[in-house]
């Protein structure tokens, strides 16, 4: 897909985050993934986010990445498919051109993670990374590869294929300084945990759309929340919020790594196999499964 095409899909509609499920023996379950992704394909979404942060892309090897995006492939039909893809400048390069060749259509460029780095070292690893695929790429701004307006502005008149920032640092004003630089250069998607609960907040500040990874277990709220989000019907988001989204953040808030946790523990409740989640990340206790189940019971 050409890059330009991949922006202008992705410019507004809701984008999926799938987990990444593992067998007994800790390996990527493909049959699982693809059944799972094939129940969510009656579901309408601009795009998926395969083997991102939800998808425990940190904890995943190179050569698992481009399985998963393989296995999206087989199944995703005209839905663009976007992978994670991250760790030093040479694996981002190596990684990005895997995804491309595996049928890509896009990539989100996490951060490098550990060490920090100043502007023109980020810089310096969004620019080869864009010069080493032909895809679309899609900025993480998060941790340790936080970009400034202005470096980004420079990138973008440097590299035709960045078409896209994300956001999940929660600076509203670099996000504002963004969009208004940017304009229609790119697009921009909401990628706090739990983007919903900062969904209003952003758009405001010129951001109109987001990853949703409540989607994987609840996609008739997710898709009713966006609905109301585009209409600008600021009621039915205030009661998603209240009745949905502030309790699942409750659970989600009791252990770090839980924005991950607890969405693999919902797409298990909802029938699918998962496996449990990778180290550094644990899974929820049976006490906070009861309450994902109660919670998704009262909203399916």
């Amino acid at each position: 897909m050409a890059p330009n095409d991949l922006r202008e899909i992705i410019r507004n509609g809701l984008l999926s985050f799938p987990v990444t499920p593992f067998d007994a023996q800790d390996n990527f379950a493909r049959k699982p993934f693809q059944a799972h992704l094939d129940w969510l394909s009656q579901y309408p979404v601009a795009g998926l986010i395969v083997a991102g942060g939800t998808g425990e892309m940190f904890s995943l090897a190179p050569s698992e990445i481009v399985d998963v995006v393989r296995a999206t492939k087989e199944i995703s039909g005209d839905a663009p498919v976007i992978a994670g893809c991250g760790y030093g400048t040479r694996v981002a390069c190596d990684l990005a051109r895997e995804i491309e060749a595996a049928g890509g259509d896009g990539i989100l460029l996490l951060p490098h993670y550990l060490t920090e780095g100043p502007q023109q070292g980020v810089a310096d690893r969004i620019r080869a990374v864009c010069k080493a695929t032909n895809m679309g790429v899609i900025v993480y701004n998060r941790g340790q590869a936080r970009v400034s307006a202005e470096v980004l502005e420079q990138l973008a008149n440097e590299c035709p294929n960045l078409i896209g920032f994300k956001d999940g640092t929660g600076d509203i004003d670099t996000v504002r300084r963004v969009t208004i630089a940017l304009g229609d250069r790119l697009s921009y998607i909401g990628g706090m945990p739990t983007h919903e609960l900062f969904a209003q907040a952003y758009k405001g500040a010129g951001m109109p759309t987001y990853s949703s990874a409540v989607f994987n277990f609840v996609p008739e709220t997710a898709l009713k929340f966006h609905a109301a989000f585009m209409a600008d019907d600021n009621a039915t988001c205030e009661a998603l919020l209240r009745d949905f989204y502030y309790p699942f953040a409750k659970i989600r808030d009791r252990v770090s790594g839980y924005a991950v946790s607890a969405i693999k523990a919902g797409v298990a409740l909802r029938g699918f196999e998962t496996g449990p989640v990778r180290a550094p990340l644990t899974d929820l206790t049976e006490e906070e499964r009861e309450m994902m189940r109660t919670l998704i019971g009262d909203h399916t």
